[in-house]
């Protein structure tokens, strides 16, 4: 969320807006009481144009932000990137600043070149992406080679290229720095700031901040694992947080066959394969890379608790996740009478493959050979129990 952005931006640097995080009316009341001033209210929620879905609201004084608290908190947000919606259960009391100019600044993974790409457009604000449609030209990207890092002059350089105003210039080799070390220390997929303001009074600051983290890189940084905790924005992802997966790691479907994988490209991969075999996959779930066998069991216990599922694929190619732990954990998952039991079709390749297989037949079981085979087994398997 952006509260938890803003607070990653100052550890590296970046300057933010003055602020407190809230949860109650009566903690914003009591922090403007305390701060007088004019104050921006913001729903703390995983989705964009908040503004433009009725989500940010202007305070200036304590009463105004307890009836505006009131009113967000409990509110569902909902746009074209959410239609479904997402309530707000926080927000950030910030304040006020007088904005000269806009700005935007992100830096992302580009995949085609395995490199960081730094964006950058002097056309910040919420309609950026209709910038990128409309107008292509003012945006600038500048990609950054891994092995030399970030260099002062490429950030110069990417200003003079989107035509920031002069404002600008002085701070944003900082700023950028900054982000590439967030970027890089945090392992972060996406950091973005939109808008970056140059206020009226010539500083630079992240009005707006969105970062996307690597769950597999929260190692790095323990103490962010308690964010996890801080509202997942729907019941697949509270329900992936709870067993240790990522917010992204689990959503259901509505087929009938049970998917656990380990990568999204393989997980994607097996959906496809259920589909061309006539069956469609009940859930996604990407176990991840290094998957114990607890994480095993309680991956199986989620995707059958479903009680659509009638039959489950799971689908392990071993490179940091070793096949002889799947194998346990699936051994482990089916004791018990806390388990449902459903017809299961497996398929270990990779690092110690051998090692698993033994542990599965000695439980009685069969894995296949290929992908393929294994979704045609259980479009078969789950076609049986109707």
């Amino acid at each position: 969320m952006e509260y938890q952005g803003k607070e990653l931006f100052r550890r590296v640097g970046i300057p933010t807006p003055r602020g407190v995080f809230a949860r109650t009316p009566g903690e914003v009341e009591a922090y403007i009481a305390e701060h007088p001033g004019s104050w921006v209210i913001k729903s703390q929620v995983m989705m964009g144009g908040r503004g433009k879905a009725g989500g940010i609201k202007f305070a200036d004084t304590a009463a105004e932000g307890a009836a505006f608290a009131k009113e967000l908190i409990g509110k569902v947000l909902k746009n074209q990137q959410n239609p479904d919606g997402e309530e707000v259960r926080s927000l950030l009391v910030e304040e006020k600043v007088a904005i000269e100019s806009e700005a935007y600044a992100s830096i992302t993974i580009d995949r085609a070149t395995k490199k960081p790409v730094v964006i950058v457009t002097s056309q910040g604000g919420m309609d950026v992406e209709e910038v990128a449609e409309s107008d292509p030209d003012a945006i600038s990207k500048y990609w950054i080679d891994p092995a030399i890092g970030f260099q002062p002059f490429e950030a110069r350089q990417l200003a003079f290229a989107a035509k920031l105003p002069a404002g600008y210039m002085k701070a944003f080799p900082k700023i950028l720095g900054g982000l590439y070390t967030l970027f890089m220390e945090y392992g972060a997929n996406l950091v973005e700031i939109n808008p970056l303001v140059l206020t009226k009074s010539g500083e630079v600051i992240a009005s707006d901040a969105k970062v996307e983290l690597d769950d597999n890189g929260l190692y790095k940084h323990p103490e962010l694992n308690e964010w996890r905790n801080d509202g997942p924005a729907d019941e697949d992802q509270a329900a992936a947080v709870e067993i240790g997966l990522g917010m992204s790691n689990y959503a259901k479907l509505d087929g009938d066959i049970g998917v656990i994988a380990n990568g999204a490209g393989l997980g994607m991969g097996t959906m496809d394969a259920i589909r061309i075999a006539g069956g469609e996959a009940a859930n996604f779930l990407d176990i991840g890379g290094g998957a114990q066998a607890d994480l095993v069991k309680k991956s199986y216990k989620l995707v059958t608790g479903d009680p659509k599922v009638k039959a489950m694929f799971i689908n392990i190619f071993g490179g940091i996740t070793r096949g002889d732990q799947v194998a346990l954990g699936i051994v482990e998952a089916l004791k018990g009478d806390d388990v449902r039991k459903v017809p299961l079709v497996v398929r270990l390749t990779g690092t110690n493959e051998k090692e698993g297989r033994e542990i599965l037949a000695a439980a009685g079981m069969n894995p296949v050979e290929t992908m393929d085979e294994g979704a045609r087994r259980a479009v078969e398997f789950a076609k049986a129990k109707v």
